[in-house]
């Protein structure tokens, strides 16, 4: 697609928003809708277009590009306007489950246009720079290529297959483990906090210094789990790590601190442990993790 090419964005929240004035930004003819109309007002005042209607938006441009609050809305949205989005390349890239992004896919391919599911990697503030990126996945790979460079202003645009649900696989994955981090953080803050570390002190002086020296470790703990051997030989035992972590833990109580954030993570270790692999490297735990799904 050329510079030039046309694209509607369903859906004004703060990153809608920030997805319309990309676009803007790069100088593509931009048409907008919200359910509320007046959020439209800055980027009217930047120069897209304001739809009236979800249909009018969707049959203004060859691109649709739906970013709003979860599935049900998505459907309840363009269920009633169906018939319009024939024949275009639609871009959901509203957050949700892998199954809602199959079975999305799924309508529409009845409908007959081409359908791909993304992953903002970002927050609305740095969409378009360098720090962004989006993860693409579905059956509408042709549409993807045509509009790669449409997609390249948001942030890097990353293809990672042809089913539907991987991009939101993908993307839900990544932000657990940002979740899993930023909680640990959040404990870690509060217990030093009991006697009257600041935390941005502590946080610019150690705790990211710290944390961004430990996630060199990933790498290696992802091998052990691709090939299945945990023995130890960079970090100490996970019996040994086991009793260490319980200090963590009885640190926290003493200083009126819940455990709720560690509690699960000593359950872990606990079971590995209990099973009769206390020689195994920390990564073993994901071994009881595959084994406690339903």
């Amino acid at each position: 697609m050329a510079d030039t090419t046309a694209v509607t964005v369903l859906g004004l929240g703060n990153m809608g928003a920030a997805l319309a004035d990309a676009f803007l930004a790069a100088g593509h003819s931009t048409t907008v809708w919200n359910r509320t109309a007046d959020k439209a007002d800055p980027l009217v005042g930047k120069g897209a277009r304001r739809a009236a209607t979800v249909e009018e938006a969707v049959r203004a441009s060859p691109v649709v590009v739906v970013c709003l609050l979860d599935y049900d809305a998505v459907h309840e949205v363009l269920d009633p306007v169906g018939g319009a989005l024939r024949g275009r390349a639609v871009f959901n890239l509203t957050n949700g489950t892998p199954r809602q992004a199959r079975d999305t896919a799924g309508w529409a391919g009845k409908l007959g246009c081409e359908y791909v599911d993304g992953g903002i990697m970002a927050v609305p503030q740095i969409i378009g720079s360098e720090s962004a990126f989006v993860l693409y996945s579905g059956p509408g790979k042709a549409a993807f290529e045509a509009g790669r460079e449409l997609l390249g202003v948001l942030g890097a645009a990353r293809f990672v297959g042809d089913d539907a649900g991987l991009a939101s696989l993908l993307d839900l994955a990544l932000n657990g483990a940002m979740y899993g981090l930023l909680g640990g953080a959040m404990h870690a803050i509060a217990v030093v906090g009991t006697e009257g570390v600041k935390a941005q002190d502590f946080s610019a002086e150690l705790l990211v210094p710290y944390l961004t020296s430990m996630t060199g470790i990933i790498p290696h703990f992802a091998r052990q789990i691709d090939t299945g051997e945990y023995q130890v030989d960079v970090v100490a035992a996970l019996g040994m790590q086991q009793v260490g972590y319980r200090n963590i833990r009885r640190a926290s109580l003493d200083q009126g601190i819940s455990t709720d954030l560690l509690d699960p993570m000593q359950s872990l270790m606990d079971r590995r442990v209990a099973d009769g692999f206390a020689d195994d490297d920390f990564s073993a735990v994901a071994e009881v993790l595959k084994n406690s799904g339903t």
